[in-house]
């Protein structure tokens, strides 16, 4: 065999090797897209007595955006009556966009919401979700804590402390940003911190400010929760604390991140299998 022949070979098989590797990634997207086709959810906006987040709208065109580019069917509502067993075992997971106070009207809605998490139903929320329900103990203990306080809208940053987690791909590893840093209280020792408020750079000028950044930062010192998940209780939750400004949900960063946290939780689904469900009131004994 001639020497250009082999040269010729050698330069076709280098040649395949690299389209081989470019394809990689459209053949990852592809298979994301097919298995998110798969995905149904139900985007639930309403709030209890008290303030009101501007950013809800533009969170909910957000989703429905990510939904049809991404193929997973999107349904929003702020109607509590939608929570009911029959109706809530068609959806892969349950998005709540900055709701705060009571968000049920009645217990039943409130015992329909607990079954299907523990049938293995997935919850994704954003930013004050954690101001929602806050007067029910499983609830607080679903979210990971609920709310005490949040610092004045600034600019600071966040630390990603768990790279490998899917949701945080990509993002910056220090990602400075203009948000609220949120605090909780009755903090859930089950969850999983992903991303991080680096409470050193926060604005503390004030003494005020200070002194309450050191309060409800405690038992933390530099860093404190901002982005987590957990198994619990038979589902599989995700909540980000960060995007209180409307325009976070323009911001092409943030909106990976929320896909990705959809993403990650979607990919623990398996069926809403309510055999499992075993809660008869919303304040059943939490079955560890």
């Amino acid at each position: 065999m001639s020497v250009s022949i082999l040269r010729f070979k050698f330069k076709a098989s280098i040649l395949l090797s690299a389209l081989w590797i470019l394809c990689i990634p459209f053949a990852m997207a592809a298979e994301k897209n097919t298995f998110l086709k798969k995905v149904k959810v139900l985007v639930y906006t309403k709030n209890g007595k008290g303030y009101v987040h501007d950013n809800i709208p533009n969170a909910v065109k957000c989703i429905q955006k990510l939904g049809q580019e991404n193929g997973f069917d999107t349904d929003v509502s702020d109607d509590p009556s939608v929570f009911t067993e029959a109706n809530l075992k068609q959806y892969t997971l349950l998005i709540f966009p900055s709701t705060n106070n009571d968000v049920f009207d009645t217990d039943g809605q409130r015992l329909a919401f607990r079954r299907y998490i523990e049938a293995g139903g997935g919850f994704v929320g954003l930013h004050s979700v954690t101001g929602t329900e806050r007067n029910w103990q499983w609830f607080k203990q679903m979210l990971g804590g609920t709310f005490a306080w949040h610092a004045r809208n600034q600019k600071f940053t966040v630390k990603v402390i768990d790279p490998s987690h899917p949701s945080v791909a990509g993002l910056p590893k220090v990602w400075e940003r203009k948000d609220e840093c949120y605090f909780a209280k009755e903090l859930y020792p089950g969850i999983k911190v992903i991303m991080a408020h680096d409470v050193t750079s926060l604005n503390s000028s004030d003494p005020a400010d200070a002194e309450k950044i050191k309060t409800f930062s405690a038992p933390f010192s530099e860093l404190y929760p901002a982005v987590w998940y957990q198994q619990f209780d038979g589902g599989n939750v995700w909540i980000t604390a960060l995007g209180h400004d409307k325009e976070n949900y323009e911001d092409p960063v943030f909106i990976k991140h929320i896909l990705q946290g959809i993403n990650y939780v979607a990919g623990q689904y398996k069926k809403i299998d309510y055999s499992k469900a075993y809660a008869d009131s919303r304040n059943t004994p939490l079955r560890y």
